[in-house]
């Protein structure tokens, strides 16, 4: 039991100053707001979603990871030395199961990180409105990981470790004792990210429980990008050439590996398939369906890195590695600093069960 202990905790060892305000003055009026918003906006996950509703895991992936297995992986049947050229409809069928459960045992992981993140900032970050916030999100992430984890458990029968790419990219924003790194690596980068990855899941699946779990997280998510962006929009102004092209750099590293996050390694090992040998025939084809996935992904992070200014600092260093990898084209699309009241799921549901009950009363 004690090894079995063991194989399940990870240790990350940083060092930091833990920064107390003496200052309780909310001058920051964009954040008290948020934070307003956060407090009116909690929701239950053992109350508000129905528990019990039946899944049927395979057709669950054959809409999140069915359409997406054909479209990025299928293709690769017909290269030379891929190792699924022998794979069939029952093979392709398994895969896409698999897929859906690695896609969300991710996000679980990935929702652990951000509690740990955020649970820094209120540590680390300077200012009463951001520690007011930033207590707010905890519980936000504690809400996400319970959620992705029961229904993993108990509606699709199995988790996925976590995998080495979003691994790394955790160890090294916890690790940096810079408390903006915490806000630019997990509110910009990995929440953005997956509020992107949110949406295009959002719209795929029909299984009731899924959708409805998806649009809850995906309100609290985009209040979360807001607080990076209102947060760091006030701290990087006051930076200099050389700090921000650090930020630049770092931003850009965690961008491409956190799209490796999307190979999916531990799945095709759990299938035995070779997944260097059917990255490596990836890279022959490149095809279209899996460019399209992995641009969209940065249609949350590229509009919030402009909004911070990071695109066009130092000589727009940003803006030309994220026309090198083509997705310059979201710069202009909504940023989250604005965007989060529109996904305020929990906002809408209770001023109609307000109505409701009011119609009811006067009827």
């Amino acid at each position: 039991m004690m090894n079995e202990q063991l194989d399940t905790i990870h240790s990350v060892r940083a060092t930091f100053d833990t920064l107390f305000t003496w200052d309780y003055e909310q001058s920051r009026p964009a954040l008290v707001k948020l934070y307003e918003k956060a407090k009116t906006s909690q929701w239950n996950a053992s109350t508000d979603l129905d528990w019990s509703v039946d899944v049927d895991p395979e057709k669950v992936g054959q809409e999140l990871g069915g359409g997406n297995a054909t479209m990025r992986f299928k293709a690769l049947a017909e290269v030379d030395g891929s190792p699924v050229r022998h794979f069939g409809d029952a093979d392709w069928t398994r895969v896409s199961v698999e897929l859906q459960n690695s896609l969300l045992s991710q996000f679980m992981h990935g929702e652990q990180g951000a509690l740990l993140c955020t649970a820094r900032i209120v540590e680390t970050v300077p200012w009463i409105d951001a520690k007011y916030y930033a207590a707010t999100q905890v519980m936000d992430e504690a809400r996400h990981v319970e959620v992705f984890a029961r229904y993993l458990d108990e509606k699709l029968g199995h988790q996925y470790g976590i995998n080495p790419n979003l691994e790394g990219i955790l160890d090294e924003i916890l690790a940096d004792p810079r408390w903006d790194i915490a806000y630019l690596g997990m509110q910009i980068m990995v929440e953005g990210l997956a509020l992107a990855a949110f949406g295009l899941m959002h719209q795929m699946t029909s299984e009731p429980l899924l959708k409805r779990m998806l649009r809850y997280v995906m309100s609290d998510e985009a209040r979360h990008v807001a607080f990076g962006v209102l947060s760091l929009q006030e701290y990087y102004r006051g930076l200099s050439d050389r700090e921000l092209r650090e930020r630049q750099e770092f931003a850009f590293e965690v961008a491409r590996r956190l799209q490796r996050r999307f190979m999916h390694t531990e799945m095709w090992e759990r299938l035995g398939v070779d997944a260097e040998a059917l990255y490596r025939a990836m890279d022959q084809t490149r095809p279209a369906a899996q460019q399209m996935f992995q641009q969209m992904l940065f249609s949350k992070i590229v509009p919030n890195c402009k909004k911070l200014g990071l695109l066009d600092a130092s000589g727009g260093w940003l803006r030309e590695r994220f026309t090198e990898i083509g997705v310059i084209q979201f710069e202009d699309w909504a940023d989250t600093g604005e965007e989060y009241a529109v996904l305020d799921e929990v906002a809408r549901d209770r001023d109609a069960a307000t109505a409701r009950d009011r119609d009811a009363a006067t009827a």
